[in-house]
């Protein structure tokens, strides 16, 4: 049986540039809750961005991700409700040294374990539509886990 150890967290809390206005009504209900509707947004457009490195002089935020390594395992879950099943998905975008991508992984489960790559150096984590119009976003979870 496999022992969870960290576990960190993500929710939408921050209304900037990462994020597809056009046509959207964004509503923050709580910090667990976001609630947004577009209906002319087309599968493939990215909703949202967060990172595990940024630029602060450059966006003016903190990065929301936590620090995760190469040779460790991971497990994410989901917390979204959406009009449409499987109507928008998770992907993790794994980035080398010099930003370059050294992978991902599609998160269209509720949960899911993982592995990055071992050129990992920072990463980041888009939602991304996949035919929804209207949903409900609380959070996902990353946790390392130990076997």
């Amino acid at each position: 049986m496999a022992k969870q150890n960290k576990q960190w967290t993500v929710y939408w809390n921050e209304y900037t540039a990462d994020t597809y206005l056009y046509g959207t009504e964004i509503e923050f209900i709580a910090p667990d809750d976001v609630a947004f509707q577009n209906a002319l947004m087309p599968p493939g457009t990215v909703i949202k961005t967060w990172y595990s490195m940024v630029n602060f002089q450059a966006g003016r935020v903190e990065p929301t991700l936590p620090i995760i390594d190469g040779e460790g395992r991971y497990h994410v879950s989901t917390a979204f409700d959406c009009d449409v099943p499987g109507g928008i998905f998770l992907r993790l975008v794994f980035l080398g040294k010099n930003g370059d991508e050294a992978g991902s992984l599609v998160v269209d489960q509720p949960e899911m374990n993982f592995r990055c790559p071992l050129k990992t150096y920072s990463y980041e984590a888009q939602l991304i539509c996949a035919g929804a119009h209207a949903f409900h976003f609380h959070s996902f979870t990353i946790s390392e886990r130990t076997e």
